[in-house]
């Protein structure tokens, strides 16, 4: 089943991954007051800046429906979005906080929340076109902040390139033409919990990323 007509966000009744219809399917019946469908970008529409993320969090985005709230990613992510000046509000860790965003928004590769946090390939193909879409919608669009290498595949991809243009490493940055309009690609590891426990990422680490796009960027 496809879906003709493709925008920026999916329908909450997406039909186009089968296993993660069934497994929104079941977390309905687990966690009725969950937003349980695909989550919508969220941030400014003339934003110069859109980060990328993987999925949607179970008890994270998948419960609150806005990207990047209620666990701990999201908890670093928005402090780290503020302290950069991108963000207007307190974030509170859930929808209803307040909070806007400033010249950036946030989306994800995948917009439903995968079993154990890790889509198939099937299911990125078939959510890209959202990402190409969004990625069009976005008029002013001059930096991409890939989190994680599945993000930064699959951005590639949604930009008409090979996976070979450009190699994921933290911290690491690339021009690409869009529309006839340059467009700097930045990546940094995910800022989960786990890479942060283990020390893969640093906030520090994390905060040197958003100082180049905020170089990049200028005022």
């Amino acid at each position: 089943m496809t879906i003709e007509r493709y925008g920026p966000e999916a329908p909450l009744d997406c039909p186009l991954c089968p296993r993660l219809v069934e497994f929104r399917h079941a977390n309905n019946r687990l966690y009725p007051s969950f937003h349980n469908a695909p989550v919508p970008s969220f941030g400014d529409a003339q934003a110069r800046f859109l980060i990328v993320g993987l999925a949607p969090g179970l008890k994270g985005a998948n419960q609150t429906g806005r990207p990047f709230t209620g666990d701990y990613a999201g908890d670093l992510l928005y402090a780290t979005l503020s302290k950069f000046g991108f963000v207007d509000g307190q974030y509170g860790g859930h929808a209803a906080d307040g909070l806007t965003l400033k010249d950036v928004m946030i989306t994800n590769a995948v917009r439903c929340v995968p079993p154990q946090n890790k889509p198939v390939g099937a299911e990125m193909n078939a959510c890209r076109p959202f990402l190409t879409e969004r990625l069009k919608a976005l008029p002013r669009l001059s930096a991409i902040l890939c989190l994680g290498k599945i993000s930064h595949d699959n951005t590639l991809r949604a930009l008409g390139e090979r996976v070979s243009a450009m190699k994921f490493a933290h911290q690491a940055a690339q021009d690409f033409d869009v529309s006839g309009r340059k467009v700097r690609l930045f990546d940094s590891y995910h800022c989960s919990r786990y890479n942060t426990n283990t020390g893969r990422l640093t906030e520090a680490m994390f905060e040197n990323v958003f100082a180049d796009i905020r170089r990049f960027l200028g005022d």
